[in-house]
């Protein structure tokens, strides 16, 4: 294992790095990124330059807190009117790797914020939620997403879906965190493998959100144990045969003329762009959705990397824009 050192000022340890992972990403970032991945690389082992947004939970904040943040230094990701971007979400960055404390859980009390990188609520906005509408939420845990989602609208009826057990719980708790009573009853939460439940409830949704398991850079390089980060680097040629079987099981979870987000916290090529261009290969009535305009969108906060596709964003961690690795790409099901 390799340490690094905060700055004597900190006076801590930062995380470690595993240098089995590191190698791994090595050889192949710098073949897929080029001459971006020494600036990715430098700030995703480097947790004391990663940012942390604060996104607000409509259901309990007051309006002191937004106060609270203007005074630390936060301002918000949106100022003003902009498409693909709901009112109702409140979400607050700081231009430099400050962090507000968690809020511990307490059964009954509404938690006011939720912490996440702020990359993550691309394929959010992407989904672009309308009221009244049936969403699913395939891969949900730990549930900052669907909380985010609960952010820009009230849906029909949400379906919020993990397989493994643990994380199960971990959503559950998330819910209930965030979410008040009277909205938690058009919220199902279910343990489906998700690659069955598309057979389970063909055509039943307007929306859905893959945000697939994946071979997550930022914790897998802080792998604690070498033998499993090298176990799973082994596996990870499985996970692309794993994230298509996933959109296979939501696109026949769609209704026709619905819409489908696919998202990823890596940088690997063969997870993301690979994925997508095999479902698109594979069907007549799945078409690619423009989403450039989010890139535009959003650049002052975030920095996209170049691609060919329409259909697809990355957005790599920078300086100052630390943020992401988050893919994204948008998907439409025609009749």
């Amino acid at each position: 294992m390799l340490t690094r050192l905060r700055s004597k000022s900190e006076g801590k340890l930062a995380k470690q790095i595993c240098k089995v992972v590191l190698d791994h990403f090595e050889k192949q970032y710098s073949n897929e990124l080029g001459d971006s991945w020494s600036t990715v690389r430098d700030i995703l082992t480097s947790p004391e330059l990663w940012q942390h947004a604060v996104l607000l939970n409509r259901f309990s904040y007051p309006s002191a807190l937004e106060e609270e943040l203007h005074l630390k230094g936060y301002h918000p990701l949106v100022e003003g009117s902009l498409s693909y971007y709901p009112k109702s979400m409140k979400c607050y960055l700081s231009r430099t790797p400050s962090r507000m404390p968690s809020e511990r859980h307490q059964t009954g009390n509404l938690k006011k914020y939720y912490l996440l990188n702020a990359a993550s609520l691309l394929p959010v906005l992407a989904l672009e939620l309308k009221d009244g509408e049936k969403v699913l939420d395939l891969c949900a845990a730990p549930g900052g997403k669907s909380i985010a989602l609960l952010q820009c609208a009230y849906p029909g009826y949400l379906h919020c879906n993990e397989f493994d057990s643990l994380r199960l719980r971990w959503l559950r708790q998330t819910l209930e965190s965030f979410i008040p009573q009277p909205l938690i009853n058009v919220i199902q939460v279910s343990e489906f493998d998700g690659r069955d439940l598309g057979h389970a409830q063909p055509e039943a949704f307007d929306k859905v959100l893959v945000d697939a398991p994946c071979s997550n850079d930022r914790s897998w390089l802080f792998s604690s144990d070498s033998q499993k980060a090298a176990y799973r680097i082994h596996q990870r040629r499985n996970l692309p045969l794993l994230q298509i079987e996933l959109l296979r099981s939501a696109i026949r979870a769609l209704r026709p003329g619905g819409i489908l987000v696919y998202s990823t916290c890596t940088l690997s090529k063969a997870e993301n762009q690979d994925v997508i261009s095999a479902i698109l290969n594979s069907y007549c009535n799945i078409v690619p959705v423009d989403i450039r305009e989010i890139a535009r969108t959003y650049s002052q906060h975030f920095t996209f990397a170049p691609t060919d596709h329409e259909y697809g964003c990355m957005v790599i961690p920078d300086r100052g824009k630390a943020w992401g690795p988050m893919y994204v790409a948008k998907l439409k099901k025609e009749s």
